[in-house]
């Protein structure tokens, strides 16, 4: 953990958050990171969830086993399951649960994908219903196989939703399409709520981390859509080997592409076949990058332990 000189002291200092560089041939800057701390065997006390499986869960599993959706919730071992359905909030994922590409901190599968199912739009919609919701998260996994991406899919989903629930709100949680503006157009058409793309990491970790993926084409996503009248988000995970620096630089990125709103949690990982826990922050350390995050003009910021995108995203 980095060192702090008293109990209000504040590791997100802008000292703190200068890049950290060495010399290099030719004149150019490397970034240099510390090497990661030893990690404690168990997870911090901060990291234990308070709301555990209960009554809302038993719920509203039923409904969504009914039905034959599935939630991110469930396949992503979020740790906040029991906390938001009890909140009777839920994040659909359609398109399947098998992803396209190995992002090495993912608990979501990998292999063959199927065709998209022309009935799940209207199954998200009845279990919606079902569940008397009034705000809907939908998510995908990635689908590179398909040729806009599920972006059709996603805007046929957000009509079922509309249809069926005309006074719920929506958010969509997407891929990044690989760029294709088509794609893009075919969500902003069905004009949800909240336009959400997780960048995910700083962009010096994207090689090991999110193969597949890429920095700036996430970020010209979030700025296209917030150009085409969307309200935007964006989400990190901290604790992949990102530094300070990093953060920060990535939390600008961010307000520059329009983005409106901003999540920030600590990586988990999910077995031991993904990507190491490079580091825990503390609480008091996603306070002051919350703080930050506002300063920048952020109009809406969540920055915790557990937090994850979809987070209580209703309220």
């Amino acid at each position: 953990m980095l060192a702090l000189t008293g109990d209000d002291a504040d590791p997100y200092t802008e000292e703190e958050a200068k890049p950290r560089t060495r010399s290099a041939p030719h004149g150019r800057a490397v970034h240099k990171v510390a090497a990661p701390e030893p990690m404690p065997r168990h997870l911090p006390s901060w990291l234990i969830p308070r709301h555990r499986k209960g009554p809302a869960l038993q719920r509203m599993l039923p409904v969504l086993r009914r039905c034959g959706v599935s939630t991110i919730c469930e396949a992503a071992r979020c740790p906040n399951v029991g906390e938001c359905f009890g909140a009777g909030t839920a994040t659909f994922l359609i398109l399947g649960d098998v992803c396209t590409r190995r992002c090495t901190y993912c608990a979501v599968g990998h292999g063959a994908t199927a065709p998209p199912d022309p009935s799940e739009p209207a199954r998200v919609a009845r279990a919606a219903r079902e569940l008397g919701l009034d705000y809907v998260v939908i998510t995908s996994v990635t689908r590179d196989d398909l040729p806009d991406g599920g972006a059709g899919h996603f805007a046929a989903t957000v009509r079922a939703l509309r249809e069926a629930l005309p006074g719920a709100r929506v958010e969509v949680l997407v891929p990044d399409f690989l760029g294709d503006e088509h794609a893009l157009a075919l969500v902003a058409e069905a004009r949800p709520e909240v336009f959400a793309h997780n960048v995910e990491t700083a962009p010096r970790l994207y090689p090991q981390v999110r193969p597949g993926a890429d920095y700036s084409r996430s970020l010209a996503l979030l700025e296209a859509a917030a150009q085409a009248g969307l309200r935007t988000k964006s989400g990190a995970m901290l604790g992949l080997g990102e530094d300070v620096a990093e953060v920060r630089e990535m939390m600008r990125d961010l307000a520059g592409a329009g983005v409106s709103m901003l999540t920030l949690g600590q990586y988990l990982q999910p077995t031991r076949r993904h990507r190491a826990v490079a580091r825990y922050i503390e609480p008091r350390e996603f306070a002051a990058l919350e703080r930050a995050a506002t300063a920048m003009g952020f109009a809406e910021v969540k920055a915790g332990p557990l937090v994850r995108s979809s987070y209580l995203a209703g309220h």
